[in-house]
């Protein structure tokens, strides 16, 4: 869908220049004469972007008056200043009041047709990534009442007040992404961006283009991550993979707060909120010489470490829950029950983490079985657990009955202590015993508390 820009200038001619030069590159565009006509435009639909002139026919400041109501319906829509009246103070006090670029008349065509570019591609930016916020992070919550995951609820919302940067540890699909969009959600910076460049996915020699942008031979910009994220989050994923020429440039602009594009020769400050994640040992990243250590201090402000899912054992049972009520209302399917309390489910490694539990949770509803048997073998056949029970049963019948059933105790104890989290009252309660008795009996059998 074409970008549709709204001209509102009160000059016939600069109207009709405007129009055919923006037509001319494949906008769609709307056009007002005077302040009352804009409003209504305003409001009967909000354009992706706005050429605003300053002076029409209201007073010397109606442009501007234009520009704050845009900005009170959509704070992101950038809108475009001219005048051919311009000094320094109607330029500040148009950028201070949230213009995206400010041009004064005549204009160079060329230049302006830059500003439009750029902000045509900024405010794209911006709808993608809350469409896809919306698509895959709005509906899902970090779930689960570990210890672990109640320590980062309890971080998320105080490091998500203040400016400091964080990074996040955790194994691969264990949600540090999730962690990092929570942060932006209730930060100051929610209205702004969240870009995501990803150290492990780059091309060796795309980095610093990624990052920083690039000023081509052509004119044309093509913009980094940096600037992409201005005002708002910066998430390097995987930052651990960055080579080490680029880490010293990263670091260059966390200390000066500025940086240039590739074959620029201007400085462009930054403005952004920096979140790292990595699923590797960064301290024997650094020892290895792979990470700069005088980087990682500068990076490494505030620490949250999500533990495996295997580590939380007790999530899971909720994490299932969830997932199967929000994948059936995103999908728009009938609700389908999945035993939370599953031994398979509950004993299982889960190497790949939330990741894996959310995708063989997606698998069943798309395949919808309609008996718990069916369900039962996608969950075996997914996890490719079949082999193992039948060795596990063939192993208990050679064994004589007091060391199968000591066996089994071990197995069933240690599975239910896994379920309710270390909680001995909680389990004691469900299967029947007295708690002194449990406490016995799991010392009998070495089986070591979870607390």
């Amino acid at each position: 869908m074409s970008t549709e820009i709204l001209i509102i200038d009160d000059n016939p001619d600069i109207r009709d220049i405007l129009n055919d030069l923006i037509s001319d590159a494949g906008y769609k565009t709307r056009v007002a004469a005077n302040y009352n006509q804009a409003l209504k435009e305003i409001d009967k639909k909000l354009p992706d972007v706005a050429i605003i002139d300053v002076k029409l026919d209201k007073g010397d400041n109606d442009g501007i008056e234009l520009l704050s109501h845009i900005k009170s319906k959509n704070k992101d829509i950038p809108v475009i200043i001219i005048s051919g009246h311009a000094n320094i103070e109607m330029a500040v006090k148009s950028l201070k009041s949230g213009a995206f670029e400010f041009i004064q008349k005549p204009f160079d065509r060329d230049r302006l047709m830059n500003f439009v570019k750029r902000a045509s591609e900024n405010y794209t930016l911006l709808k993608q990534n809350k469409y896809l916020e919306t698509k895959l992070f709005h509906s899902f919550d970090l779930i689960g009442s570990s210890n672990n995951i109640s320590k980062i609820n309890d971080q998320i919302s105080k490091v998500a007040l203040t400016e400091s940067r964080v990074f996040i540890y955790g194994p691969t699909g264990s949600g540090k992404e999730l962690i990092a969009r929570k942060i932006h959600k209730i930060s100051k910076r929610k209205n702004k961006s969240f870009v995501i460049l990803n150290g492990a996915l780059l091309d060796v020699k795309k980095y610093e283009q990624e990052l920083f942008g690039e000023e081509k031979e052509d004119g044309s910009i093509s913009y980094g991550a940096l600037e992409k994220a201005s005002g708002g989050f910066l998430l390097i994923d995987e930052v651990s993979e960055i080579p080490l020429e680029t880490q010293s440039k990263i670091l260059r602009v966390l200390i000066d707060q500025k940086f240039k594009r590739i074959h620029g020769n201007h400085d462009i400050k930054v403005d952004v909120r920096i979140i790292c994640s990595t699923s590797k040992n960064i301290n024997k990243e650094i020892l290895n010489g792979n990470f700069r250590e005088d980087l990682f201090h500068r990076l490494n402000v505030f620490q949250i470490n999500i533990d495996p899912l295997s580590k939380r054992v007790q999530d899971i049972p909720l994490l299932i829950e969830y997932f199967s009520n929000k994948i059936a209302e995103n999908y728009n399917l009938k609700k389908f029950e999945i035993d939370p309390h599953n031994h398979n489910l509950i004993d299982y490694l889960w190497p790949g983490n939330v990741r894996e539990l959310r995708n063989l949770i997606e698998r069943i509803a798309i395949l919808s079985p309609d008996s718990p048997e069916k369900t039962f073998n996608i969950i075996k056949e997914s996890l490719k657990i079949s082999d193992n029970v039948e060795m596990s049963k063939e192993k208990s019948l050679s064994k004589p009955l007091k060391e199968a059933r000591e066996s089994f105790e071990k197995e069933y104890l240690s599975s239910q202590l896994k379920k309710f989290g270390g909680n001995i009252s909680k389990m004691a309660k469900f299967i029947g015993m007295e708690r002194s008795a449990l406490h016995r009996k799991l010392k009998g059998l070495n089986i070591k508390d979870l607390n």
